[in-house]
């Protein structure tokens, strides 16, 4: 079992009628995969409602279509490595462009990492937001904010990130959080959730786990020069993090 992180955009579930709420499945999962595609989670259009602040919120899950975006992009990124035929990438790429036009809501409302949390999502939350939570069998960790908390956040590390020096890709990987981000409306929640990869860590350190109140610590101390305090908090969550990375890059 892959285990796995998520960034996911919420919506008022009154702006999506007839949307089945999501079901996992009770039997251990399994991985799947078919032609190029690798997954873990069924692909029915479905979705995750929530109740935040009071209201009720759906983040629709449009599998396929995360699949459609994720197998494309990775052949941008990789072009060398010959995952896909011109003919299938042509053909993938049509059905994605289908998709986005059959729906207001087809696009991606989930973003997942596995085996860790990427740093740079921390940016978007506060401490004051993180909630220690039971996923069932075992605690977990998420953290939820409204969409125009987050963006002013993430843009305001990418600015940081950029004034200090740090190379192109380093903030291009932040202004690229900014920018998907920014294609959701103001009545949008974001939750980062560490769902199952919780599990990586040792016993007894999730419950104190601060991570992005260290993302935040670093960054608020690179804001006014002091690099000795900056490269401590960074020290701190990145060695929190290095375990469940290892992962990462093993596979």
């Amino acid at each position: 079992m892959i285990r796995t992180a998520y960034l996911r955009a919420y919506i008022p579930s009154d702006e999506v009628g007839g949307l089945p709420p999501h079901r996992p499945e009770s039997a251990r999962r399994r991985i799947v995969q078919t032609d190029a595609f690798i997954w873990d989670e069924p692909t029915a259009d479905d979705g995750i409602f929530t109740v935040w602040q009071g209201s009720q919120y759906v983040c629709p899950r449009n599998t396929r279509l995360r699949m459609l975006e994720g197998v494309l992009a990775f052949t941008r990124t990789y072009p060398s490595m010959p995952l896909l035929s011109e003919g299938e990438r042509l053909a993938y790429a049509a059905e994605l462009s289908d998709l986005r036009k059959a729906s207001a809501h087809a696009r991606g409302y989930i973003l997942s990492s596995a085996w860790h949390v990427p740093l740079r999502w921390f940016t978007a939350f506060h401490r004051i937001e993180r909630e220690l939570y039971d996923r069932g069998n075992a605690p977990s960790i998420r953290y939820r904010t409204s969409i125009g908390e987050a963006i002013d956040r993430v843009h305001w590390a990418a600015g940081v990130l950029e004034a200090s020096g740090f190379a192109e890709q380093v903030v291009e990987r932040v202004t690229d959080l900014e920018e998907w981000l920014s294609a959701f409306h103001a009545g949008t929640m974001v939750e980062l959730d560490y769902d199952d990869v919780a599990a990586t860590f040792h016993e007894g350190d999730l419950p104190i786990d601060e991570s992005a109140d260290d993302v935040r610590s670093s960054l608020l101390a690179l804001e006014q020069g002091d690099f000795a305090a900056s490269g401590e908090a960074y020290q701190r969550v990145a060695r929190r993090w290095a375990d469940a990375q290892s992962y990462t890059y093993s596979n």
